[in-house]
């Protein structure tokens, strides 16, 4: 699995943050960074998770 943001999109939410923190934190404008573009497996379904409730659809997935 590897992690891909748009972050012109990213509306600051935070919701993926709250969803995978391992994964996930933002910047000082609250703007999703990726910490870990390639999680380890026991945060895909978190990372999942982050996926479905972005409310920009600003993180998608590429399957490996």
């Amino acid at each position: 699995m590897r992690v891909k943001v748009d972050q012109p999109k990213c509306v600051a939410s935070g919701q993926c943050v709250l969803a995978a923190p391992a994964v996930f934190d933002q910047d000082d404008d609250g703007i999703v960074q990726v910490l870990v573009d390639r999680p380890e497996a026991v945060h895909h379904e978190d990372v999942r998770e982050s996926v479905a409730v972005c409310p920009a659809a600003a993180i998608w997935l590429e399957e490996e």
